[in-house]
């Protein structure tokens, strides 16, 4: 059973998604020239969540109908955590004149938007596109840009740590302190441990190298708390280990987090929400839909992700009640 929640005030005011039922497999349309159609694809770094994103944004044209190196060629690019080579990559999209740009994370779609003018651009795996400046207004993006948020349930995440560990008091979270999207999250973090009567205890990074020693700045906590940062999740392994060998229970903020070995989340899927942006880059391409009126868009489901066995290495106990309520469990 998925729940079905709240994302937050800002997810808010994103217009409905789509129903994520899987196209009927279709002929797509033709472009002017009868050319293949050529969809540039740039992502900040690579990690489950992102990769999920990607491939479910070519699944959506795979389902519609699109052959791909037939009608339809996908130009994959990783920047490998650098925002100069993201720019260097949009630069080069910009001057080969692909038919689409599908930014993944907020640094690739800053990027874009610096470099790319007239090519439609969608982002997919954004946590605030307004507040990174991608958009106009959730509602009304305004330019050739438009795509889907990963806003994630901050305040149910914190709420899911007092579940399981009911005597919490402090949570340490780690982000990149160059990122947007983890900004909003540490401060949407604050406003919620402030109702809830937790600490929160902050530790910066700049790359992934760095993820080690700021898991251990973070000292004495109850809980650990990664948000969808990118440079952390790159490096979350350096994480994991830490909790494991000082017992200090490790929550995300993505289902991929907690594959890996966080303890549970509540999260969407992000298969889905590439999937959906796939869907918003056929209507662009198909039916000359404009990305300056087509509303950022959000995924209206979160599961709850639950991983017994991590939980145990961090010893931690979980009650018969906790499992019983997980959408999946991780074996």
């Amino acid at each position: 059973m998925k729940h079905t929640k709240s994302l937050s005030a800002l997810a808010l005011v994103a217009a409905g998604a789509l129903a994520l039922s899987g196209c009927a497999a279709s002929e797509p349309a033709a472009s002017a020239s009868d050319e293949m159609i050529t969809i540039g694809i740039s992502q900040i770094v690579q990690h489950q969540a992102l990769d999920d994103a990607r491939e479910g944004f070519k699944k959506a044209f795979a389902d519609a109908g699109y052959v791909d190196g037939t009608d339809i060629k996908f130009d994959e690019q990783n920047a490998q955590g650098e925002q100069a080579t993201a720019s260097t990559i949009a630069a080069k999209f910009a001057a080969d004149k692909v038919d689409l740009v599908l930014a993944i994370a907020t640094p690739t779609a800053q990027a874009a938007a610096q470099s790319i003018i007239d090519i439609p651009v969608l982002f997919t795996a954004v946590t605030e596109p307004e507040e990174a400046g991608l958009v106009e207004s959730w509602e009304k993006p305004g330019s050739n840009i438009t795509g889907t948020s990963d806003l994630n349930p901050v305040k149910e995440q914190l709420e899911l740590i007092q579940e399981i560990l009911p005597d919490a008091k402090s949570v340490g979270i780690i982000y990149s302190s160059g990122e947007v999207n983890s900004d909003v999250q540490v401060e949407l973090a604050k406003e919620a441990a402030d109702d809830l009567g937790l600490t929160i205890k902050e530790a910066t990074v700049t790359n992934s190298s760095e993820v080690a020693q700021a898991t251990e700045s973070l000292g004495d906590v109850d809980a650990i708390y990664i948000p969808t940062d990118n440079r952390v999740t790159e490096g979350l392994e350096a994480v994991i280990q830490y909790s494991e060998a000082n017992q200090v229970p490790l929550f995300g903020a993505e289902n991929g987090q907690v594959e890996r070995g966080a303890i549970a989340t509540y999260g969407i899927n992000y298969t889905d929400l590439g999937y959906q942006t796939g869907q918003m880059a056929i209507r662009i391409l198909e039916d000359g839909e404009n990305p300056a009126d087509m509303p950022v868009e959000t995924l209206d489901t979160i599961e709850f992700i639950l991983n017994p066995a991590a939980a145990k290495r961090m010893g931690v106990t979980l009650s018969e009640e906790v499992i019983a309520k997980a959408d999946r469990i991780i074996e």
